[in-house]
């Protein structure tokens, strides 16, 4: 079932869809991964899952989702992770863990809610837990023209959807308290790496490219 939903979309979204990505090959095949990208709508989401496939991939994405029986089996299938945003959640943490413990990518979104713009908010800390205390590389994947997907579809047009990958990396903060305010600078440096993919005018929170810093980054080779 789960190649079944991943093949109608990777059709769908080939039909819907003017997919540039020519660096997308190019991640890894093997091996535990955190994927960071921005969030724009409803397309990307579908659009990268099925499309890193054969990879295992899943995701942290809002409980209330579960809600609507149609997503609710569609990310049961993917074997998604339902969160309750607001909240420290034990739960969707250790899930996460567990999935890049068995080799998973783990999908996240730095920004915390689709950004229907374009434009890039500014990064939640949450993320940073996540990879520090698994130790996992971090891939950043930027994408824009998703934004437009439903204005599109409603004018039978197609829309190009553009994806970069940015060099892997992780986290260094050996010898550093990490404290909310070390978090909150460290998301920052990771979305910084998203923004740099980007063409500026989708740069947002992040278009003042004098204070990008990479403090906290360390280049992997993977």
């Amino acid at each position: 079932m789960n190649w079944l939903i991943n093949f109608l979309i990777r059709i769908y979204t080939r039909i819907t869809c003017r997919i540039d990505a020519p660096d997308f090959q190019n991640f890894p095949a093997t091996g535990p991964v955190i994927a960071i990208s921005n969030h724009t709508g409803q397309i990307e989401a579908p659009l990268l899952f099925a499309h890193l496939q054969p990879r295992r991939v899943t995701g942290w994405a809002k409980a209330e989702t579960w809600d609507n029986w149609f997503l609710r089996w569609v990310f049961n299938t993917w074997g998604m992770i339902p969160i309750h945003r607001g909240e420290a959640d034990m739960h969707a943490l250790k899930a996460a863990f567990r999935a890049l413990e068995n080799g998973m990518i783990f999908g996240i979104a730095p920004e915390g809610t689709r950004n229907y713009t374009g434009r890039l908010r500014r990064a939640m800390p949450g993320t940073v837990i996540v990879a520090i205390r698994s130790g996992a590389p971090i891939i950043p994947i930027a994408h824009w023209g998703g934004e437009n997907f439903m204005k599109n579809f409603k004018h039978f047009k197609r829309t190009d959807f553009h994806i970069r990958l940015g060099e892997p990396f992780k986290l260094n903060v050996e010898g550093v308290k990490v404290t909310g305010e070390i978090r909150q600078e460290i998301a920052d440096e990771m979305m910084a790496q998203i923004a740099k993919l980007l063409p500026a005018h989708y740069r947002g929170e992040y278009a003042d490219t004098s204070k990008w810093t990479e403090k906290y980054i360390q280049k992997v080779s993977l």
